[in-house]
């Protein structure tokens, strides 16, 4: 862990440091923490496919004049094979790359960076089902050490459906030899991107055209699309498959334990409405907004929304801290 140093903040200097979680199988995992060791709670914040930590700054932001006076502590993290993390290591090479695993990830983090206190716990898109992985895995931490879970823009599982035509079918018949070598061409692939990056237009439109609403500017779009673009095509590739695997559908007991805040978009392509009101059936005291004009990219296109649901799983938290 390096030492800290101030950076500035929309309230007054936050403290921030950065720190190695290092996992089981060899994976070092980037952490980020702004705020104090002695703060009254932890927000732990995961994010989604193929983007980075960066994907929840809008939010930090906000969340920024509470960590300046110390009532909350800040961690977020890279996912393992995304920003400033890494894959396992070469001595692990059968590590199983799953989002089951990234909830065995996300319980490091929790160990070595917050081994005590309370803590609520954010996840967008895949960092939600990181969440939901962690919940079925170790369900005794939720409702004692972890206190509220808030997800946004993710799914419990389905994002695999039966396939309607012929193209379906042979993507879903994409084996790990055939994605092997789509790996060995990332080369190519990487030289083909460089043609169209992140500030050209028709980069730019594929990128709100499948991730984004109608209320999203042009700063946001292509925020996003240079996190993104930052990934590497081996984190696309090996993720895909993970992400149509993942099914917690049935195993969400845990968060019935605590607070839930979920959130969508009606315009989000990549996890619709339905996931949010499965989970919404399946957790019945749960919170369910849907968002207008608004698509997966929430904690961008509505960062204020986000905040007050963490916000509100944040106060629950302290209530119950200050209770006990």
């Amino acid at each position: 862990m390096t030492a800290a140093a101030p950076t500035a903040s929309t309230a007054s200097t936050v403290w921030r440091r950065v720190a190695a979680v290092r996992t089981l199988d060899g994976a070092e995992l980037h952490a980020t923490i702004d705020g104090s060791d002695d703060a009254p709670v932890t927000l732990v914040l995961a994010h989604g496919w193929t983007l980075a930590q960066a994907a929840w700054d809008d939010v930090a932001d906000l969340l920024a004049p509470r960590i300046a006076t110390g009532d909350l502590r800040l961690v977020r993290y890279d996912q393992r094979g995304h920003g400033r993390s890494t894959w396992g290591s070469p001595t692990h090479p059968t590590t199983d790359i799953s989002i089951d695993q990234l909830g065995h990830d996300l319980g490091a983090v929790l160990d070595q960076l917050v081994p005590a206190g309370p803590v609520v716990l954010g996840g967008h898109s895949m960092g939600g089902m990181t969440i939901m992985c962690l919940a079925a895995s170790r369900p005794e931490l939720f409702g004692d050490r972890v206190r509220g879970v808030a997800l946004v823009s993710t799914s419990a599982g389905d994002l695999n459906p039966e396939p309607r035509n012929r193209a379906e079918k042979i993507r879903q018949r994409l084996t790990p030899g055939a994605l092997a070598v789509a790996l060995a061409g990332a080369r190519a692939i990487e030289r083909m991107r460089r043609l169209l990056p992140p500030g050209h237009p028709r980069h730019q439109k594929m990128v709100r055209d499948l991730l984004y609403g109608a209320d999203a500017t042009e700063e946001m779009v292509l925020a996003g699309a240079e996190i993104m673009h930052a990934s590497t095509v081996r984190a696309f590739t090996v993720f895909l498959p993970a992400l149509g695997e993942h099914d917690k559908r049935q195993e969400l007991a845990a968060l019935t334990n605590v607070p839930v805040e979920i959130l969508v978009g009606d315009s989000d392509k990549l996890t619709p409405m339905r996931h949010s009101r499965q989970m919404a059936d399946v957790l019945p005291d749960a919170a369910l907004h849907v968002v207008e004009r608004t698509g997966h990219m929430l904690t961008q296109e509505r960062p204020r929304l986000v905040t007050d649901a963490i916000e509100r799983l944040l106060a629950a938290a302290g209530a119950e801290r200050a209770a006990a």
